[in-house]
């Protein structure tokens, strides 16, 4: 458990008075490959803190294509964000690409802590301010960058991953096909 608090300290500090309230409302669960943390339709009522294994946010399209939106490495918070604030239906579904360890909160629980814990709060705008920029750089990056560029930027933020995922995981959350990525790997060793 001291994971979270260790996670959380590198956003704020967290006294010992909240992490004593944090830490009743953690549960662990083992997610083993191929589960879903939560799926597209389900209405979100928990967050994970992952501190091992791999998890994969997709959406799926209308011809039920699926699209890697985003990769989740320990240590990371997992949840259907949207749906836990806005009480709708989630629309990204979370599988573990790997056996997955985490410790679990009821959403509503760990939010109704920020009244009484402002550093608890505070962690939370921090790393609410950093998904929001990473989901920004990866428009951006999606829109501006050719393939090469994605791949290789992909190795510089991913470096565990190369070798633990399937490729067309990786093609996917590059934006393209399988074959476009051997291509790219081939000529990248070339070089």
């Amino acid at each position: 458990m001291t994971e979270v608090k260790d996670f959380l300290d590198t956003l704020t500090p967290i006294s010992d008075e909240t992490w004593a309230k944090i830490s009743v409302l953690l549960k662990p669960r083992l997610l083993k490959k191929g589960a879903f943390f939560i799926e597209e339709g389900q209405l979100a009522k928990e967050i994970g803190f992952l501190y091992q294994g791999i998890i994969r946010g997709f959406y799926r399209n209308a011809d039920g294509f699926e699209y890697n939106k985003h990769f989740f490495t320990n240590p990371s918070f997992v949840g259907g964000y949207a749906s836990l604030i806005t009480n709708t239906p989630n629309q990204i579904s979370q599988q573990a690409l790997s056996d997955c360890q985490l410790w679990v909160a009821n959403f509503e629980k760990f939010s109704r802590l920020y009244l009484s814990c402002p550093d608890l709060e505070r962690a939370a705008r921090i790393l609410a301010e950093r998904f929001f920029v990473q989901k920004e750089q990866r428009e951006i990056e999606l829109v501006v960058l050719d393939a090469d560029q994605r791949y290789r930027l992909f190795q510089q933020q991913f470096p565990q991953l190369e070798n633990q995922i399937a490729q067309y995981h990786i093609a996917s959350y590059l934006g393209i096909t399988p074959t476009q990525l051997s291509r790219i790997r081939r000529k990248l060793a070339q070089r």
